[in-house]
């Protein structure tokens, strides 16, 4: 079983690149974020004539998350329980053969101090407490999207430069954590324990030619799942491609 996160950033500028990488891929769920579209806008024909069901929460221009299966399941959450409709769109769950998979867009922070910095370290807070309400650690939950945290320095392609910035400031990695020590294992690190690999790259610069770049796509996962996990990899591939999202693929493999 292949389970897969990609921030797509923006699904209808990317629709084609995700169903070149479906068709080549075939994963069994595709968690996306950053949709930049509402419901209704959503290309869900592409994706049902390759035999997925969508399950979206979508939100106009910004933010947005979905979760693509094959063959039906429900769709569980749709944000944090009580938030109204004004809230924004960065969280949606579902159950797909036994394991509870939850896929989120973390917000970005945009400068460390700020206001909107201050929102993603209690919007981390609430995750943890929304694992900590509504699940089992004991049982088989997926974590996973766009975290936007560098969790250690392996993550980052040069340190110096990007210590107490955005995305490796220490209260957010502090944040993160927290929400880790809920009971997950990181995937990835499961399988391989060197730095240099990573998920997003700038547009600028010709950072994605010269690997500079931050992991910051994740999938995690609980101990009901580890033994489990085959292989965990980035796939690099689909930022080579013409209009690339500047994230790439984190794909998970299960023996389930």
């Amino acid at each position: 079983m292949l389970i897969a996160t990609w921030n797509v950033n923006s699904i209808l500028a990317r629709v084609a690149n995700v169903a070149r990488w479906l068709d080549l891929v075939k994963p069994d769920v595709l968690c996306l974020q950053e949709l930049k579209c509402a419901d209704d806008k959503f290309p869900t024909e592409v994706f049902q004539e390759r035999g997925y069901q969508c399950q979206i929460f979508g939100q106009p221009t910004y933010n947005g998350v979905a979760i693509l299966t094959r063959g039906t399941c429900p769709t569980g959450h749709r944000g944090y329980p009580g938030d109204d409709e004004t809230q924004q769109s960065r969280l949606i769950a579902s159950t797909v053969n036994g394991i509870n998979v939850v896929d989120v867009y973390v917000p970005n922070g945009q400068m460390v101090g700020s206001e909107k910095y201050a929102f993603k370290l209690e919007w981390l807070k609430r995750l943890r407490e929304f694992f900590d309400v509504n699940y089992d650690n004991s049982t088989p939950v997926l974590l996973c999207g766009d975290f936007n945290v560098a969790p250690d320095e392996r993550d980052v392609h040069d340190v110096r430069l990007w210590q107490g910035r955005i995305l490796f400031s220490d209260p957010e990695r502090a944040a993160l954590q927290h929400v880790k020590d809920w009971g997950f294992t990181d995937a990835f690190r499961l399988h391989t324990e060197e730095g240099g690999h990573f998920s997003w790259w700038d547009y600028r610069a010709g950072m994605f030619r010269r690997n500079m770049g931050l992991r910051i796509d994740h999938i995690w996962i609980s101990e009901a799942l580890v033994q489990k996990n085959v292989r965990t990899w980035i796939d690099v591939e689909p930022r080579k491609w013409e209009k690339p999202s500047d994230h790439a693929p984190v794909i998970a493999e299960f023996d389930v």
